[in-house]
């Protein structure tokens, strides 16, 4: 049995996914984000990612972790507050000594679809399908987090 986090670091929004893997069956057992004030200072931000990541790492005790990495743009200045974000969750997770990855936007897709081109309504329903949800996860920061674990998934056990 493996629980794995899926994370997609974002200022204002960082989405986490929690999945468990048992003899060959997957079972989400949380996903949602972490919403931070706009009116706060970063650093109030920060800590409240870091804050309540680490309540749900102490929570859910994964085994591995799955991060959506930073891509490349043309906008640096909005690059920055993701690069925090991620630099805050990277932190958490070593503070739990958790083995974590990080895929591009592309990987993801990839594994979760079958196509590094997906559209993200692609990645929603599989996601759906592959954990047997009821309903799409929303919002998408929670659906690209859970992504994420899955193909931590898919790289840990081959699946």
């Amino acid at each position: 049995m493996a629980v794995i986090l899926g994370v997609d670091p974002g200022l204002a929004s960082t989405g986490y996914g929690i999945i468990r893997e048992a003899g060959g069956r997957l079972e989400c057992l949380d996903f949602g984000v972490i919403k931070t004030s706009a009116h706060a200072s970063s650093g109030e931000r920060l800590e409240t990612i870091y804050s309540v990541l680490s309540d749900l790492l102490r929570t859910h005790r994964p085994d591995y972790a799955g991060i959506e990495g930073l891509y490349f743009t043309k906008n640096v200045t909005s690059a920055i507050p993701v690069a925090q974000a991620r630099g805050v969750v990277l932190l958490a997770l070593a503070q739990f000594r958790l083995d974590a990855q990080e895929y591009t936007p592309q990987q993801i897709k990839q594994a979760v679809v079958g196509n590094g081109q997906a559209d993200k309504e692609q990645v929603i329903q599989m996601v759906r399908v592959i954990l047997g949800l009821k309903a799409p996860p929303r919002p998408d920061h929670a659906a690209d987090a859970l992504a994420a674990a899955v193909t931590r998934l898919h790289s840990c056990f081959g699946r």
